[in-house]
């Protein structure tokens, strides 16, 4: 797989690896995935979708029969944040659902990034999203570093945008973020940095944003929708489970000895060690 351009969020200590999501109608929201996010399907069985990026897997579907819609005040996904490798192919697939007519949740500028939010047809959150040049960001003297939610001037990045034929998301494209929902932020801030050793770059009120390696987040926890959240059970649509993947050795050692500490059971399989978060979404930290 030839990599063009590796985003600066991949190349840090730990980062989001894949994401997979329970949905009730299989065809509708793997199609949307293909056509709105242009993400290609690397693998295919009865009851799930494997899609991606030039052969790199980013997002699992899967359906069953007995999948109860979660609730929108549930434990679980707020958006899945998919970064593009630069801010041209942003301004490219904003081209592409102008053409399309998709629905928009809301577009902003943070400062440190340009982003734009949609949701799936089953209501699953997205984001689009453009890192700014790391050398553009501003930190504070603590580490952690200036976000906003600024409106975004769409036209400006539509006018930017290639005059080419779309051809689907660029080689590179990758999941940047996860944003969840989750009960409470003090437990959240307790198991994101106390045990899997992320820092916590920013905070808003009722959400806090975590980060590895001086990026401004790889997860996001908020009580926005979900405040008491119980933790997720039986066969829930939404976030299933996800991979955090850890680019160096002694950042993973350092998070399952923390676990094994808080004897929070992990489970060693093939990808690597799978546990759940407080909320009861599946993560998987691989090696």
């Amino acid at each position: 797989m030839s990599m063009t351009h590796q985003s600066f969020a991949l190349t840090r200590p730990v980062h989001v690896g894949q994401s997979h999501l329970v949905v009730r109608d299989l065809d509708t929201v793997a199609a949307f995935y293909q056509t709105i996010l242009g993400l290609q399907i690397i693998e295919k069985s009865a009851s799930g979708v494997v899609l991606g990026v030039n052969g790199a897997p980013l997002l699992t579907l899967t359906t069953r029969a007995d999948a109860a819609k979660a609730p929108r005040t549930a434990a679980g996904l707020f958006h899945t944040a998919f970064l593009m490798p630069d801010r041209a192919a942003l301004a490219h697939w904003i081209a592409h659902i102008a053409h399309n007519n998709v629905q928009l949740d809301g577009a902003s500028d943070h400062l440190v990034s340009e982003a734009i939010y949609l949701s799936d047809p089953e209501g699953n959150g997205i984001e689009v999203y453009a890192d700014r040049p790391v050398e553009d960001w501003t930190f504070h003297a603590d580490g952690t570093v200036e976000m906003a939610t600024h409106r975004l001037d769409l036209q400006a990045l539509y006018d930017s945008a290639p005059k080419t034929v779309w051809q689907g998301m660029k080689d590179g494209t990758a999941i940047g973020h996860l944003h969840l929902q989750v009960g409470n932020i003090p437990q959240a801030d307790a198991f994101y940095e106390g045990v899997l050793g992320l820092k916590k770059m920013a905070a808003y009120p009722g959400a806090s944003f975590f980060g590895a390696g001086t990026y401004h987040h790889h997860i996001a926890a908020n009580i926005w929708n979900s405040r008491g959240a119980t933790a997720r059970s039986g066969a829930m649509t939404g976030l299933s489970d996800y991979t955090l993947r850890f680019n160096e050795p002694p950042a993973l050692e350092k998070a399952l000895a923390a676990l094994e500490t808080l004897e929070i059971p992990v489970t060693r399989i093939a990808e690597g060690h799978a546990l759940k978060d407080p909320w009861g979404i599946g993560l998987t930290l691989v090696a």
